[in-house]
């Protein structure tokens, strides 16, 4: 809303003191907010009016909590410790090996960092800038992959870092980039060989790496309700449809917390709680609080598989839309997770993702959204590169392109589980070679020119070859221009006919 502004806070890791929520709760009270929510990194998120907006800071000052207004220049660390001891089993990555790491940042990142156990696919692993993943089998040492800003190239550093040292090569890596911005950030040219040697590596803790790591299969376990773990201990998880949490509720859960001697509670990269550490004895309290409150806790699991941009009611009412379709056509999206995106330069968790984007554009408005549907590589959402599954599509058509684009992915593991040798017959000489079709991708977005198709929006009838559009020619989405897109053949995209 153009007479509200938001207010970040962030708790590093998604780890959240309940006194510090409660203070932070009370302060909203005070000024008559009655809903917060949480973001994808794991923060909260105070949309707050312009007339009440100073009242609120001057309050969150009084109680010495570190936030932003309307902006991100410091962006939440993001982490899995949500998932530790409930969705992560067999690892040496401890709560208390997360803490170090997080005491040990004593600055405020301006780069996305994330601090991730490579054995989970509950909270993304490389969508910061600063990736950090332990490794399996040498204990207290971290892979490091680097994504340049304002890019998709991803990096994977050769050599492992001691836990000791995460945080002190965090920083000088930050601020590399910000030094030497034209090289590292926003230039598709960017080098990670040449990042390295500019970090002083020497004084670190580091060991060769034996192997590239093998980014595990995307499998989101259900994350809400009661859940027993360690055989006496419950969890629970709290999502809402609409992303608003009450704030008379948030209080209730931060005073039984410490009521119950619970330390902290954690935010998702799902903008859902969890509380971890519930005795038996206390279970039924937590019950009733959910009661007096009427909060739902079992939702349909291709509801919770959607990621949707933060403060974007436009995407939560087309993800709104297209679970109805999916309910109604009772889809499973088990193993998956479903993306939604309306802005440029959003990022958005996704094995499918959804994009949203103009059919023209007039002095900055937009009109006519149409939709594209693009799945990641092997539809495994910490990968970054991705095809286009179809484009162009009317919100009519969108649900039913996502359920082509669903069943693609469990066809897909069907292949993959499928042990069967094919047998490729010789081809006889009288056989003619099939003609390769190519089309035209920007590398930027992803858009695909096609000259059997054109571009009509643009007058640019079908025939019209690549190599015949103007010098000036550029993305219809992202305005790169007609040096970034490059030759690809047809078939390896998987475009479909609308």
């Amino acid at each position: 809303m153009s007479n509200s502004s938001t207010i970040k806070i962030n708790f590093r890791g998604g780890i959240i003191s309940p006194g510090d929520l409660y203070n932070t709760l009370v302060a909203c009270t005070k000024v008559g907010i009655r809903h917060v929510s949480f973001g994808l990194r794991q923060q909260l998120l105070i949309t707050v009016s312009i007339e009440n907006r100073e009242a609120l800071l001057s309050e969150l000052d009084l109680i010495d909590i570190v936030y932003e207004t309307g902006n991100d220049r410091h962006p939440n660390i993001v982490s899995s410790y949500p998932a530790e001891e409930i969705f992560i089993n067999n690892t040496w990555l401890s709560e208390g090996v997360y803490k170090d790491i997080f005491d040990g940042i004593d600055y405020q990142p301006t780069l996305k960092i994330n601090v991730s156990d490579s054995n989970q696919s509950f909270t993304p692993m490389l969508t910061g800038n600063i990736n950090w993943v332990a490794a399996k089998d040498a204990a207290h040492f971290w892979h490091l992959f680097i994504r340049f800003p304002k890019t998709n190239n991803i990096y994977e550093w050769s050599q492992l870092v001691y836990t000791n040292d995460v945080a002190k090569v965090s920083k000088e890596i930050e601020e590399i980039i910000i030094n030497h911005r034209e090289r590292f950030s926003d230039n598709t040219e960017a080098q990670g060989e040449t990042l390295m040697k500019l970090v002083h590596t020497d004084k670190y803790i580091t060991k060769p790496a034996d192997k590239t790591v093998q980014l595990p299969t995307f499998n989101l376990p259900y994350y809400e309700g009661f859940n027993r773990y360690n055989n006496n201990k419950y969890w629970m998880g709290v999502y809402r449809r609409d992303e608003l949490f009450s704030v008379d509720f948030l209080k209730e859960v931060s005073k039984l917390c410490l009521e119950t001697k619970i330390g902290q509670l954690c935010s998702t990269p799902w903008k859902s709680i969890i509380v971890k550490g519930i005795d038996e004895k206390d279970k039924a309290k937590w019950s009733l609080l959910l009661d007096k409150y009427q909060v739902n806790v079992r939702h349909a699991a291709n509801e919770l598989n959607f990621q949707v941009e933060d403060d974007c009611s436009e995407g939560l009412a087309l993800k709104n839309y297209l679970v109805k379709q999916l309910n109604n056509e009772d889809i499973r999206t088990f193993g998956l997770c479903i993306g939604i995106k309306t802005r440029s330069k959003s990022e958005v968790f996704s094995s499918i993702l959804v994009k949203r984007k103009p059919l023209f554009r007039l002095f900055g408005w937009e009109f006519l959204y149409v939709y594209d549907v693009l799945c990641a590589n092997e539809f495994n959402p910490n990968e970054r590169t991705g095809y286009v599954f179809s484009s162009n599509n009317p919100k009519f058509l969108l649900s039913e392109q996502l359920r082509r684009s669903i069943s693609a992915f469990y066809q897909h593991l069907e292949g993959k589980q499928a042990k069967v040798e094919k047998v490729v017959a010789p081809r006889k000489e009288t056989d003619k070679k099939p003609v390769t079709a190519y089309v035209h991708q920007c590398s930027d977005c992803l858009t695909v020119y096609d000259e059997t198709v054109g571009e009509p929006e643009n007058n640019i009838a079908a025939g019209v070859k690549f190599e015949a559009l103007p010098a000036d020619y550029c993305c219809p989405l992202c305005d790169a221009g007609k040096e970034t897109f490059v030759k690809v053949e047809k078939a390896l995209l998987g475009l479909q006919t609308v």
